[in-house]
C-alpha cells in the first residue's frame, strides 16, 4: 500500500568534539608492516588526518540508548546483536527505532529521522599536532602490556590514538520531522529529548575502542541548534546556542515549543 509522508522540517544540531583522553576509532589494518602498530585509526584519505565517522558516533548513541531503555537485543549484526523492532504494533512507540531506523524491507518502517555527518579534525589541532613531533602523523602510539598468568611472559601491543586535547569541528546531526502514514510530527518533536539523552550518555561513556582502558572520553561544546521549516529555501532559524549538553537539555522544552508552533 502506498504511503503519504510529508517532511515538516529539520532540526540541525552542530557542535565541536574534543578528545579528553586518547581517541581510537579503528581503520583498516591492511598494509601494516610486521612489527608495526597493531591497531590503527581511520584517516581521511586526502589529508591523512584522523576523523570521526558519522557511523561511529551514530552507532554509539544508538547502542547506549538501547541499554538505557532496556530494549531487547534481537537482531544479529556481524558478531553482535542490536535492538530492531520486528513487531509493527511496538514500532510506533519505539523511540530508538524511529530515530535510528529499522531495515527498509519491513513493511511498517518509516523514514529514519537522524543523519549523523562525519566529523573532521580542526585546522588548529592539525597544526598543533604537526608541530608536536608525534609518533605517527597526527597521532600517538600507546603501548600496552598483558602478562601471561602462567609464564609471566610480557606480551606488548601497540595502538594508535588521537592525542588528548585534539578538537574535531562542526559535528552535525540532522533530525527530520515527518507527518503522515506511520509518522506523527508531535512525537518526533518529543523525541528530541531522546537525542539529547544520547549525547549525555555518550559524555559519560566513551567513543571508539579501548574505552575500558582509558581511551575515548570526549567533550561536546559550542552547540548550535537551528530549524529549517516550511520555507526550506530560507535561511535556517537559530533556536539557541549552548556551551554544554546540560545547558542544551535545560533549554530543550523552549526549543520543542518553538518547533511545534511552526509545524502548521
Amino acid at each position: 500500500m502506498a504511503k503519504a509522508i510529508q517532511l515538516k522540517g529539520r532540526v540541525l544540531i552542530h557542535f565541536d568534539i574534543t578528545a579528553e583522553t586518547g581517541l581510537h576509532i579503528g581503520g583498516t589494518e591492511s598494509g601494516i608492516e610486521i612489527g608495526g602498530v597493531d591497531k590503527t585509526v581511520i584517516r581521511d584519505p586526502l589529508t591523512q588526518r584522523p576523523y570521526i565517522p558519522g557511523s561511529s558516533l551514530r552507532g554509539k548513541m544508538r547502542s547506549l540508548l538501547e541499554k538505557y531503555k532496556g530494549l531487547k537485543q534481537n537482531q544479529r549484526i556481524g558478531q553482535g546483536y542490536i535492538h530492531s523492532c520486528d513487531d509493527p504494533t511496538a514500532y510506533p512507540n519505539c523511540d530508538v527505532c524511529n530515530i535510528f531506523g529499522v531495515p527498509g524491507e519491513r513493511g511498517f518502517s518509516t523514514p529514519t529521522r537522524l543523519i549523523v555527518r562525519d566529523v573532521f579534525m580542526s585546522d588548529e589541532s592539525a597544526k598543533q599536532l604537526e608541530n608536536a613531533d608525534t609518533d605517527l602523523p597526527f597521532t600517538e602510539v600507546k603501548t600496552e602490556v598483558s602478562i601471561d598468568r602462567v609464564t609471566s611472559a610480557a606480551n606488548p601491543r601497540q595502538m594508535e590514538r588521537v592525542p588528548a586535547g585534539t578538537r574535531f569541528d562542526n559535528a552535525e546531526l540532522v533530525y527530520s520531522i515527518y507527518e503522515g502514514d506511520g509518522c506523527d510530527a508531535r512525537k518526533d518533536v518529543a523525541r528530541l529529548k531522546v537525542l539529547v539523552e544520547g549525547l549525555q550518555l555518550l559524555l559519560d561513556d566513551y567513543l571508539g575502542g579501548l574505552g575500558s582502558r582509558g581511551s575515548g572520553k570526549i567533550g561536546i561544546s559550542n552547540i548550535k541548534v537551528e530549524w529549517r521549516g516550511k520555507d526550506y529555501a530560507a535561511q535556517a532559524q537559530v533556536l539557541g546556542s549552548f556551551n554544554t549538553v546540560a545547558e542544551f537539555a535545560q533549554n530543550l522544552a523552549e526549543i520543542q515549543n518553538t518547533v511545534l508552533s511552526q509545524l502548521n
